[in-house]
C-alpha cells in the first residue's frame, strides 16, 4: 500500500500545473527625484500600467512615491528605474516613532519636515536584560540594613 500511495502522488505532481507564488498586498515606499510635472507623469504612468497595482501616491516635493497593490518592491523598484529616474527604498520614517531623533546619523537636514532618517537603534534597556531580573530588583534594598540603598 505504501508504494501504491507514493507512485499515485508523484504522479499527481508531475500531472497537476505548477502555481505561482502569490504576492502579498504591500505599500511600497519609494525616494525619487522628480523636478517637474513631466517627471511625475512619466513616473506615475509607468507604475500604474504595472498588473497588481492598486493605487500610486506621488509626493514631488518630498520626492515620495507611494504603491499599493499586490505587487513586488523590487519590481517596482526596475519599473522606477526604467524611466530613467534613481530609486531607492525610502530612507526616512516619522520623526514620532524614533527614540532620539537628533542623535548623530538619524537627524538629517534634507529630510522632510516630520521625518528623520530610518536608522534601527534599539532602545536601552534599564537594568540589563537577563535572567535574574528579578534578584537585580530585590537586591537595589536590603532589610537587614536599611540605611543603605544602592540607587543613591
Amino acid at each position: 500500500m505504501g508504494v501504491m500511495a507514493l507512485l499515485s502522488s508523484c504522479i499527481d505532481a508531475a500531472t497537476s500545473p505548477r502555481r505561482k507564488k502569490l504576492k502579498q498586498f504591500q505599500t511600497v515606499e519609494l525616494r525619487v527625484r522628480m523636478d517637474c510635472e513631466g517627471c511625475e507623469r512619466k513616473v506615475r504612468k509607468a507604475l500604474t500600467s504595472m498588473k497588481g497595482v492598486s493605487t500610486v501616491e506621488v509626493e514631488r516635493q518630498q520626492y515620495k512615491v507611494t504603491v499599493t497593490g499586490w505587487v513586488d518592491a523590487n519590481k517596482v523598484m526596475k519599473r522606477v528605474r526604467g524611466t530613467g529616474k534613481r530609486a531607492e527604498v525610502w530612507p526616512y520614517k516619522p520623526y514620532h516613532l524614533v527614540y532620539y531623533p537628533y542623535t548623530s546619523q538619524v537627524y538629517d537636514k534634507k529630510a522632510p519636515s516630520g521625518y528623520v532618517r530610518n536608522v534601527d537603534h534599539t532602545f536601552p534597556s534599564y537594568p540589563p536584560a537577563d535572567n535574574n531580573a528579578h534578584e537585580t530588583y530585590t537586591s537595589l534594598f536590603s532589610d537587614d540594613n536599611t540605611s543603605t540603598c544602592t540607587i543613591m
